[in-house]
């Protein structure tokens, strides 16, 4: 997958991890689903690496 199509699916990923984050702050824990504890806790980190793994890959030189 090439680095202008990594970026933006990096961002998605990150914003709905965030967003259930702050669902969960919103909402208490005893009101959410437990997919939506688990998409805080996964989506959002993912989303952070493959958006550092974009970046870094769209820096480096072409050859």
């Amino acid at each position: 997958m090439s680095t202008t199509k990594l970026m933006p699916l990096a961002v998605a990923l990150f914003a709905l991890g965030v967003a259930a984050i702050v669902a969960m702050f919103i909402v208490g824990e005893r009101g959410l689903p437990a997919w939506v504890f688990a998409a805080g806790w996964l989506l959002a980190p993912a989303g952070l690496a493959l958006g550092v793994l974009s970046a870094v890959r769209g820096a480096r030189p072409r050859r």
